[in-house]
C-alpha cells in the first residue's frame, strides 16, 4: 500500500520541480540587454500621449461576458440538437431548465440595463 503513494508523491514532486526548474533556466539564459526602446509603453506602434493607464468602461466587459455566457449556452445545446430523437424525456427537461435559466440571466440583465449601449 505504501508503494503506491511513493509513487504519487514522486509524481507530485516531479510536476513541481519541472516548471520551477524550467522558469530559473530561462531566466539564467534570457538575454539581458534592456534600453530606453525595449523598456517603453508600447501601443500599435503610436507614441503614447498622456497617461498610458486609462480606465475603461465597465459596458465592455459585461457585453463580454453576456457573449461568453451565449457562446457557452451554444457550446451545450447543440449536443442535444444533434441527438434530440434519442433523448430520454430527462434530458429533455434537462435542456428545457437551462434554458429556462439563460432566459432569466437575459431578462435579469436586460432589465439592468447591461445590454444598452451607452
Amino acid at each position: 500500500m505504501i508503494n503506491n503513494w511513493v509513487y504519487i508523491g514522486l509524481f507530485i514532486l516531479i510536476s513541481l520541480f519541472i516548471p520551477f526548474a524550467a522558469i530559473v533556466i530561462a531566466g539564467w539564459l534570457a538575454p539581458k540587454k534592456p534600453n530606453k526602446i525595449k523598456n517603453s509603453t508600447y501601443e500599435c506602434g503610436i507614441e503614447t500621449v498622456g497617461d498610458t493607464w486609462v480606465q475603461f468602461r465597465v459596458q465592455y466587459y459585461i457585453y463580454a461576458l453576456v457573449f461568453l455566457a451565449f457562446d457557452v449556452e451554444a457550446v451545450f445545446l447543440y449536443p442535444w440538437a444533434v441527438a434530440y430523437n434519442r433523448l430520454t424525456m430527462f434530458a429533455v427537461i434537462e435542456a428545457v431548465i437551462f434554458l429556462v435559466l439563460l432566459t432569466v440571466v437575459l431578462a435579469y440583465a436586460w432589465k439592468k440595463g447591461a445590454l444598452q449601449w451607452i
